[in-house]
């Protein structure tokens, strides 16, 4: 059932997983709205994910491009005022170039494509996109990228851990060389979030990575979704 939350979900060219996203939203009870690149017009929406995938074939560098799509004027403002914005992957690397989130995406340190299943800690429960998860919470979500390395300098990291902006840190292995593990982090607000793994790709029981409940839960990403939900609507 609709709770009558509606989520805009962006689609640049190059992006892929728009449609993963937009079932993502709809699994967990909001409406799904498709938002163009090239419309300044958000359409009423509620919140907003930028999906992942390889925006304007990931030209100068990945998001780098994307900053400049008039929807992203206007995503800028409503973020700015309040309005939850998830950022996944490439939507993470595009929340960094336009200044929504502090630090960068560069490439892997081992400089290959990687793709697998992601323990993840969760280190923040008060933000929109959290807020139905447990402190210190170990999930399992896939992780696909080769621009994934988070970087920033040490003030900035130093800033993030002590204000408890880390929303998610890699466990058992750091993927990509990510500063102090950081996998995801949030905005001073809480109301803008940027993941490198994709919880949208474990939402479904039988379909998502083996989680810690036991095999094959593959739902350990659906509540990134249903807590924004949960926000706008509870």
């Amino acid at each position: 059932m609709l709770t009558g939350a509606r989520i805009g979900v962006v689609t640049f060219p190059g992006t892929l997983d728009d449609r993963d996203a937009a079932r993502a939203v709809r699994l967990a009870g909001g409406e799904a709205v498709a938002l163009w690149h090239a419309d300044a017009d958000l359409h009423a929406v509620d919140a907003v994910v930028l999906p992942g995938g390889f925006s304007y074939g990931d030209y100068l560098r990945a998001g780098a491009i994307s900053r400049f799509a008039p929807v992203m004027g206007s995503i800028v403002d409503a973020a700015n005022g309040g309005m939850p914005v998830l950022g996944i992957c490439n939507g993470f690397q595009v929340l960094t170039e336009a200044h929504l989130l502090p630090g960068s995406m560069i490439k892997n340190d081992h400089l290959h494509f990687v793709c697998r299943e992601q323990v993840l800690s969760v280190e923040n429960v008060d933000t929109a996109w959290t807020r139905l998860y447990s402190v210190g919470e170990r999930i399992t979500v896939p992780l696909k990228n080769q621009d994934g390395q988070y970087v920033a300098d040490e003030h900035t990291l130093d800033e993030l851990e002590g204000e408890g902006r880390v929303v998610v840190r890699y466990r058992d292995w750091n993927p990509n060389g990510s500063r102090r593990d950081i996998a995801g982090i949030t905005n001073a607000a809480g109301n803008v979030v940027g993941l490198m793994p994709h919880p949208e790709h474990a939402v479904e029981v039988g379909f998502g990575p083996d989680g810690p409940r036991g095999p094959r839960t593959g739902t350990d990403g659906l509540r990134f979704f249903a807590s924004v939900i949960g926000s706008l609507v509870g």
